[in-house]
């Protein structure tokens, strides 16, 4: 798969019986709209050495057992820039992959807006984000691949807009190119530095990339997603434990070293998961695990924590998460494990309050069911934002606390010694979440 190749060569690696849209009438004629000498010419060329008219094609074709809209970029057509004519044909795409309810896979590899266009060029992002907009109105998925390079408008109007954004290694990705930034790319300027920034979801090789788009696909199509859709089932507990005695045995319980994790209540649930990283506004918490399941050819989405004290952007990815989960109508399932939110001063820099609020909002306005499973710590607001209410479980080693019973003897000026009465006095236990209402059961 050649980065630079032409964009049906491109296309037909990835799927199969690629058909090419019939692109719109063409509205650039001689030099055009600026008279920019020999424009005519330098599309003329372009098209005789790439084998198109464009520097996009665009068509449908299958990835599996399900069929996508492809948009296929040729950066070796005047550096895969947008004019007039490539962004009705991208428009078009959209318009096509709504009519047919098909998810789209943009394959990006764009210097930007054509100046040889001028203003007609860069009104084109106008066209492309509205285009998008559309379609994500309708519950289509977007796919975007970042490849070498994805620069200015299509970065920002396109890819970046994008519900799943993956990156080829070594893609240059910057709202400004090399030559206009001028100096040497660093790493914030390839497709590495922009997933440990949260800006990517992951890094996939070429060799990777049809498998995992044609996983992509078959999860996020809408023909797997009918509204409404049912709740995700409650996991079943991966420990079969007797009730606590006191509060304090289920506080050792949950923090018991060798208890099951997140990771191993999802390998148990899920048939396979495609996991999504980054909260797109500059971080990424490997302690918080999002994306979407296959369970009995069901697609779920999940929010998972795993154990830590989640940090800001862990907080907005979930939220990210269930906002996509209901953009697309996917039932999701949150599993709760947090000693509670990061507090230290990097976390109140970065906005904890207000990432955490954006999770209390998201399950609040979330039109599709949202399960919980508690599987450990359940350590106040930090837990409590991605629990359900009305629909939250919890297995047996596992507690949930208002304060952690260390932290509510600090703040009653009491000994050390008192904990244990504390956490009695604060009612953790699962039997007694059940008891007041929190907990709907307690996962068998």
């Amino acid at each position: 798969m050649a980065e630079h190749g032409g964009g049906r060569a491109l296309v037909e690696a990835i799927g199969r019986e690629f058909a090419e849209f019939e692109p719109p009438a063409a509205a650039t004629t001689g030099d055009g709209p600026l008279d920019w000498p020999g424009y005519a010419e330098q599309r003329a060329r372009a098209a005789d050495r790439c084998g198109s008219d464009e520097s996009v094609v665009c068509g449908r074709a299958w990835l599996g057992a399900r069929e996508a809209v492809l948009i296929a970029f040729d950066f070796g057509f005047l550096g895969g820039s947008v004019g007039q004519e490539a962004g009705a044909r991208i428009a078009a795409a959209f318009e096509r992959a709504r009519e047919l309810r098909l998810p789209v896979v943009s394959l990006v590899a764009s210097g930007g807006s054509r100046m040889q266009e001028g203003i007609r060029a860069l009104r084109q992002l106008q066209v492309i984000a509205h285009a998008c907009l559309l379609t994500r109105r309708e519950r289509i998925p977007h796919i975007t691949v970042l490849r070498d390079p994805t620069t200015g408008g299509m970065w920002a109007a396109l890819a970046a807009a994008a519900d799943v954004v993956l990156g080829l290694p070594g893609a240059a990705v910057a709202f400004g190119g090399a030559r206009v930034r001028g100096g040497t790319d660093g790493e914030e300027f390839r497709a590495e530095g922009k997933f440990e920034d949260g800006q990517l979801d992951r890094i996939v090789p070429e060799d990777e990339l049809p498998e995992q788009l044609t996983e992509l696909v078959e999860l996020l199509h809408p023909a797997r997603l009918p509204r409404p859709p049912e709740p995700a089932p409650v996991p079943a507990a991966l420990t079969a434990g007797t009730p606590a005695r006191s509060g304090l045995e289920s506080l050792r319980r949950a923090r018991a070293e060798g208890r099951p994790r997140a990771r191993e209540y999802l390998e148990a649930y899920f048939e396979r998961c495609f996991e999504i990283s980054g909260d797109r506004a500059g971080g990424r918490d490997e302690g918080m695990i999002c994306g979407f399941g296959d369970r009995d050819g069901r697609t779920i989405a999940f929010a998972a924590q795993c154990g830590t004290a989640n940090a800001p952007a862990g907080f907005r990815t979930a939220a990210r998460l269930i906002r996509l989960a209901d953009q697309l109508g996917a039932p999701v399932l949150t599993l709760v494990d947090t000693p509670g939110a990061a507090n230290d001063a990097a976390a109140e820099r970065g906005g904890v309050g207000p990432a955490i609020a954006e999770v209390f909002t998201a399950v609040a306005e979330a039109r599709v069911p949202v399960t919980t499973l508690v599987i450990g710590e359940g350590g106040s607001g930090g837990a409590l934002a991605l629990a359900a209410p009305e629909r939250t479980w919890i297995t047996s080693d596992a507690y949930f606390a208002v304060i952690a019973p260390e932290s509510a003897a600090a703040i009653l000026k009491r000994e050390e010694a008192e904990v244990p009465e504390l956490a009695g006095l604060l009612r953790i236990r699962p039997e007694d979440l059940v008891e007041l209402g929190f907990a709907r059961g307690i996962a068998r």
